[in-house]
């Protein structure tokens, strides 16, 4: 296998990568010609054979002092599950974006952003000292000629720039070719479509051994159902497909250290991730990504079985939730947003385990903002006119409420309280919340109210309530649905 590793200090302050100018044009056209889509079809099996082809890594480093980008190995997967026109990713997310490359021609193949555990590791107090490192995969079609990876990292300023590059020749022996059915039932929730032309959303659980089984499904079945009650995705469920995996567990439940509660989990998510004893992945890459190259997937859930208030959701990865806490709807549908549309925490008043004192920047997710440039706010379309920003709300009232909520949420961890306590103090927060928040004089109006991505000062979230916001699932906020529909309509090859 060729294989060719850049990474350094000079090459991360290298060269801007921008979009190409035909996918900047094709994001205007609200559909495009059925014609130009079958030329684009075409195009693709010209240099696709149709499967999929998954590159595996390793991501260690030191944050701000060395970022190392070590190949594992590429690995063959079942059909490629995505659309044959839509892939070259436009929607500009992620800190994070990797680029296939035609070797011989140097045409863009293929191009999607997304963001890494990495990513959110090097945000902690332990990446200032501690070296560490996680496995992580990319996924494109697989190539039918040696093709050039590019990774680009996000700069400060939001410009893409060169990070790594990986050669790979798709006829290489290294290339591994084994099978990958037989780790568990496939079987569908729901199915609209041919994956091709679908967002294919993959329900996988941890926790459950055999004999729960029916339990998982149950549970899958319910909390899909759920996300489509949830606009925008409930008109839009018609261009969704819903698979579920069964991937039995030797022990029911999962890791939860800060309890001294261990399990054999089949995917290996535990809670305390990052030492925030609510924040649940899986570090285990390689399993995880073994067992969904089972099915057509783009996104990926998975259940845990459990009633401990957690989960995770990182974009284009993963999201993870808690099936029997008293918060599980709201998590589940949260969590996703992370996952999907690259949705950014609104709240602030939680504790968290980034750096919260950090310079501000301009945020890459589409809704919270610095607003640092009035002019180029990115959901200036979205305002009335006659709304004054930043957007005044009861902020002080709301911090000396939370303040006490999260006293009260803090002791009841120290004493590892029934978890039946937490989910009625969540219901008492969110019973004052919503009410507070709903009687605002700007409650119906997008505007930049002060408070979002774990800063109190700073940033600023487009609305006074959202899922991203409050354990209200109502709603997205106008700004977080019009985000959710661009991903739809650019997965779905819209």
């Amino acid at each position: 296998m060729d294989v060719r590793n850049r990474v350094g200090g000079a090459r991360r302050s290298g060269r801007i990568l921008a979009l190409t100018s035909c996918v900047a044009a094709l994001l205007g056209i609200p559909g495009a010609p059925r014609a130009a889509s079958r030329a684009l079809e075409t195009a693709f099996d010209a240099w696709s054979d149709g499967a999929t082809l998954r590159l595996d890594y390793q991501h260690a480093g030191l944050a701000g002092k060395e970022e190392i980008f070590a190949l594992d190995g590429p690995r063959r997967e079942g059909p490629w599950p995505g659309s044959r026109a839509n892939l070259v990713d436009p929607l500009n997310l992620g800190p994070y974006r990797f680029e296939v490359r035609d070797r011989a021609t140097n045409r863009v193949l293929f191009a999607q952003g997304f963001a890494s555990i990495y990513g959110e590791w090097e945000e902690t107090d332990e990446a200032q000292s501690v070296r560490r490192s996680f496995h992580e995969s990319l996924r494109f079609p697989f190539p039918r000629r040696p093709v050039q990876v590019d990774l680009l990292r996000r700069g400060k300023d939001n410009a893409f720039r060169a990070a790594a590059t990986f050669l790979v020749d798709p006829a290489s022996p290294a290339v591994d070719r084994g099978p990958v059915t037989g780790r568990g039932s496939v079987w569908t929730i729901f199915e609209n479509g041919p994956p091709e032309s679908k967002v294919d959303l993959l329900v996988l659980g941890d926790g459950y051994t055999s004999a729960q089984m029916s339990v998982f499904h149950e549970d899958a079945r319910r909390l899909a159902a759920l996300l489509f009650t949830t606009p925008p995705f409930q008109e839009r469920k018609a261009d969704f497909n819903v698979r579920a995996i069964d991937t039995p567990s030797e022990d029911s439940g999962v890791d939860r250290p800060s309890d001294g509660v261990f399990r054999r989990s089949a995917l290996g998510v535990t809670y305390d991730i990052f030492g925030s004893e609510r924040y649940a992945l899986t570090l285990d890459n390689r399993t995880l990504r073994e067992a969904a190259a089972q099915a057509p997937y783009e996104f990926i859930e998975i259940l845990i079985n459990g009633e401990k208030y957690g989960g995770g959701g990182i974009y284009n990865l993963f999201a993870t939730c808690a099936t029997r806490s008293g918060s599980t709807p709201y998590i589940f549908v949260h969590e996703f947003g992370h996952h999907f549309a690259a949705l950014a925490d609104e709240y602030y008043t939680s504790p968290v385990a980034y750096d919260t004192a950090k310079e501000i920047v301009e945020p890459w997710e589409p809704n919270i903002t610095a607003f640092l440039d009035p002019p180029s706010l990115k959901w200036k379309d979205l305002v009335d006119p006659a709304t004054p920003l930043p957007t005044p709300w009861g902020k002080e009232e709301f911090d000396a409420f939370e303040a006490k909520i999260q006293e009260r949420r803090k002791a009841i961890r120290a004493r590892h309280a029934p978890e039946a306590e937490m989910d009625a103090l969540f219901k008492e927060e969110l019973d004052w919340t919503k009410p507070f928040l709903a009687r605002q004089p700007h409650a119906s109006r997008v505007g930049v109210f002060e408070g979002a991505g774990y800063r109190s000062k700073g940033l600023y979230r487009s609305s006074t309530d959202c899922i991203m916001f409050t354990r209200n699932r109502d709603r997205f906020c106008p700004v977080c649905a019009r985000a959710i529909e661009r991903v739809i309509d650019w997965v779905a090859g819209r």
